[in-house]
């Protein structure tokens, strides 16, 4: 998938005119795992709403396997099928009797016969490490953390090609969070699908993406791996954003003397580099 000139204005033409993402330019490589931050209004949901024509550029283009999706005629209901967007607490969507009914929904809707929905519905709960006593009961009786593993297969069970989560942990607890968080980079490498998360937690990116996106104020601010991105954590502090506070911690033994890394982004980095520090002393 590839955005060029991508600009997107709401209300265009009226007293609430809002220029949302301004001349993005960026390619989303086949099995990546992205990560996009930037603060409230920089534009990364309005970005995200792009990439299965949720939204329609107000110009510029998005190619997908080389075909601009603003031609017209261009099967804009395939293209949803291949990039699965998954909003924030996507378990308000949640609403057939039971779970595996659930997660069928999707697939039925594609055409597909009743036993390749459930095949699919199957394994993508599997996936997401919802175990099979849970099938057949009510999604509404599920805990806040299992509801978003049944949405997250609702969308798995269709097949896409790229899976687009805002926020996905929003609203659970620490355990839930990295529940989560483990199980997507789990599917990740599983099926070498295009991962790309929306969160605001530094510690999240830096621990699971290979490249960030940095938004800020409509723009791509920064777009690299975790390490050149926090490296910049001066300037992320000046708009609102910070890096891990890992990042942190080892700028200032750096500081004091300690011959370690300041690029260090992850616990399991900087507890490496403090031994081999205590090891060089």
């Amino acid at each position: 998938m590839k955005l060029e000139h991508v600009n997107y204005i709401y209300s265009q033409g009226t007293a609430y005119e809002k220029q949302a993402l301004k001349d993005i330019c960026l390619e989303f490589p086949d099995g990546e795992f992205i990560g996009i931050i930037g603060h409230t209004g920089s534009g990364k949901s309005t970005l995200i709403q792009h990439l299965n024509g949720l939204i329609k550029a107000t110009s510029g283009a998005l190619y997908y396997d080389g075909k601009n999706i603003y031609e017209t005629g261009y099967p804009m209901k395939e293209l949803r099928s291949q990039v699965g967007l998954v909003f924030q607490y996507p378990e308000h969507q949640l609403f057939e009797v039971d779970v595996l009914k659930d997660v069928c929904f999707g697939p039925k809707n594609q055409g597909l016969s009743e036993e390749e929905c459930i095949k699919r519905a199957k394994e993508a709960l599997r996936l997401v490490g919802l175990k099979e006593k849970y099938h057949n009961q009510s999604p509404f009786e599920l805990s806040g953390g299992q509801k978003r593993r049944a949405a997250i297969a609702g969308v798995l069970a269709m097949h896409p090609k790229i899976l687009v989560l805002d926020e996905p942990t929003a609203g659970l607890d620490p355990k839930g969070r990295d529940e989560i968080l483990d199980q997507i980079a789990k599917l990740h490498k599983e099926t070498e699908i295009t991962v790309v998360l929306v969160s605001h937690s530094m510690e999240d990116v830096a621990k699971y993406v290979d490249r960030i996106i940095v938004m800020n104020h409509a723009q791509v601010m920064y777009n690299g791996t975790p390490k050149e991105v926090f490296r910049h954590y001066r300037e992320l502090e000046a708009v609102g954003l910070a890096a891990p506070q890992v990042t942190y911690i080892m700028q200032e033994l750096k500081k004091k003397g300690m011959p370690v890394s300041g690029d260090v982004t992850t616990i399991e980095e900087a507890a490496d580099e403090i031994m081999k520090a205590v090891h060089i002393r």
